[in-house]
């Protein structure tokens, strides 16, 4: 068994020598990183500079570029074996509702699962305690059951984990993704020459959080595991937007 490890926070991240750490006793592990934090880099490629990858340890490396960029080397000629899964994290911070689209850690796990793998994306819910050793052993448990008893190699698995003490954790549920809402205004400072630059503002907090959703299920201490699909059509509305290019009204 071969898993490859990646995250958007970098190479230096706690997060990503916790999760490969705890995912060594049960695979080969393979780390290949961003160079530096790349949060918000979604599913960007990049495509108008070379990318350069520097070993740091044995099995691992960092790459000069977005963690989509990392999967995508990873698995497309970088190395001569095969991997089994792709498995993004653990996230400082948390991947719920709205975030998995800006997401680096999602993206990916979500690049894993174009090239035909199995994947997660993993998150602590990150508050004071900062217990990435909970997140860790979440993700350990969760790889041998996929072990045990795979899913559809196109399920995305998005993993969101309070930020407690293992032992304090209510269990795991099955969630949808909740909604926030809109984002804070953006931040205007001064750069030390006075010039106007720009912060983009903090995310919203939940507007869709009720039962059901991964926003709930992290409030009351439970992890969040909520499947993910690529496939953003809204099925729904096709019959609508039909009538409506034909000129009648849906």
């Amino acid at each position: 068994m071969r898993i490859l490890v990646s995250n958007d926070d970098g190479y230096r991240a706690e997060g990503l020598d916790s999760l490969a750490g705890a995912l060594g006793p049960l695979a080969e592990i393979t780390v290949v990183a961003p160079d530096r934090n790349r949060s918000g880099a979604s599913n960007s490629l990049t495509l108008d500079v070379p990318l350069r990858v520097f070993p740091y340890g044995e099995r691992r490396y960092y790459v000069n570029g977005t963690p989509t960029d990392c999967v995508h080397l990873a698995i497309s000629g970088l190395f001569d074996e095969p991997h089994d899964m792709v498995v993004s994290g653990i996230n400082d911070g948390a991947n719920l509702g709205d975030d998995v689209l800006y997401s680096g850690t999602v993206a990916a796990a979500i690049e894993g699962r174009f090239l035909g793998l199995p994947t997660m994306a993993v998150s602590l819910v990150a508050s004071s305690g900062r217990h990435f050793a909970t997140a860790a052993r979440v993700a350990s448990e969760l790889v041998m059951r996929l072990m045990r008893t795979p899913l559809h190699a196109s399920m995305i698995l998005n993993v969101n984990v309070p930020d407690v003490p293992y032992e304090h954790l209510r269990g795991l549920r099955t969630t949808r993704l909740g909604h926030r809402h809109r984002s804070e205004s953006v931040v205007r400072g001064r750069d030390p020459r006075g010039r106007t630059v720009y912060w983009v503002g903090p995310a919203g907090e939940g507007a869709d959080a009720g039962e059901g959703t991964d926003f709930a299920a992290v409030a009351a201490g439970y992890v969040s595991v909520t499947p993910l699909q690529v496939d953003l059509t809204r099925h729904a509305a096709l019959g609508d937007v039909d009538e409506w290019l034909r000129g009648r009204a849906p």
